[in-house]
């Protein structure tokens, strides 16, 4: 029997996470993980309280024709990595690693080139996360040094998108 390595653990779990996900485009879920504990979950899904997308069925930025990585501040939901951040304690996170995993709610398939939104990035560094690792299928995945948002500010050049 050959044993599933930790990085893709982690990111099954994220993904069984994801599951839970109200948004109607992606699903996504997120892990964080420090000195192997699992240390909170998160997924994609409008703030408690507040009717989801999947309930109301409709998503404005699709209506809109937003391109995936823009204008969040449309979106009804609050994202997988905010969730799992928002769920621990930062002293629990420091130096820790968050695992996402998003896909198609209309075919299944992984999102490609997935990565976290701007909003998203300076939260997982405030966090103090060290690594963020994204899924890309179902065994091959990204591991980006939080360093890197650090070095690589992407709102001194106006990005958009991901």
């Amino acid at each position: 029997m050959e044993r599933k390595d930790k990085i893709n653990y982690y990111l099954d779990l994220a993904e069984v996470v994801s599951q839970r996900s109200t948004c109607i485009r992606r699903r996504y879920g997120a892990v964080i993980v420090n000195n192997d504990e699992v240390v909170s979950t998160g997924y994609s899904g409008a703030p408690r309280g507040r009717k989801n997308c999947s309930d109301i069925g409709r998503c404005i930025r699709t209506e809109l024709n937003i391109p995936r990585g823009e204008r969040y501040e449309l979106c009804r939901s609050v994202h997988a990595e905010a969730n799992a951040i928002i769920s621990a304690a930062r002293d629990k996170m420091l130096g820790g690693t968050l695992f996402l995993c998003g896909t198609e709610v209309s075919t299944g398939e992984y999102v490609e080139n997935s990565n976290s939104c701007s909003m998203c990035k300076r939260m997982i560094i405030n966090a103090g996360l060290s690594s963020v690792c994204i899924r890309d299928s179902s065994s091959a995945y990204r591991i980006i040094n939080v360093s890197d948002w650090v070095n690589n500010d992407e709102s001194l050049i106006g990005t958009l998108g991901y």
